[in-house]
């Protein structure tokens, strides 16, 4: 689980306040985050990657198979989705942490709750993830991909 994490600099980017929830400005200059990103997630044990089943068209979902150990059922956005990123030109991501740490994320500047999970409708770790504007980010991006991950398994924190 994530131990140390450092403000995300600057100010938040816009983003929608509904559905579909989207960033709007502070996107990176170009797709190296996004492919390091990728990457890193890549490595996660177990995990398919298909077309998301609750996001807009493009976006790729993180998913565990059906048969795999899982976490609560409040770890996942739909079956066995656990998190999803976001085509081009946007690059956030929507992923569920366990609460306490969604809020420690949210404090720190590098998500804001989803529309959804802010009326109540589904859980308070339900959050958007900032698009990452350089490798550094993606590297600490990648890192609670990772949290939502273990959430979704069940792997001891």
């Amino acid at each position: 689980m994530l131990v140390d994490l450092p403000a995300r600099g600057g100010a938040r980017p816009r983003t929608t306040p509904s559905n579909p929830h989207t960033q709007l400005d502070q996107q990176p200059e170009d797709d190296r985050p996004r492919r390091l990103l990728e990457e890193r997630l890549a490595q996660l044990p177990g995990v398919v990657w298909r077309p998301s089943m609750i996001s807009v068209p493009g976006a790729r979902a993180l998913t565990l198979p059906e048969d795999a150990a899982q976490g609560p059922p409040e770890a996942f956005m739909i079956g066995t989705e656990f998190a999803h990123l976001h085509p081009a030109p946007d690059h956030s991501l929507h992923l569920v942490l366990p609460p306490d740490l969604a809020s420690r994320v949210i404090e720190t500047g590098w998500a804001e709750h989803h529309p959804v999970a802010r009326r109540g409708l589904i859980t308070s770790g339900a959050v958007m993830i900032y698009a990452p504007r350089d490798e550094e980010e993606a590297e600490l991006v990648a890192q609670i991909v990772t949290a939502a991950f273990e959430y979704a398994t069940n792997a001891p924190a």
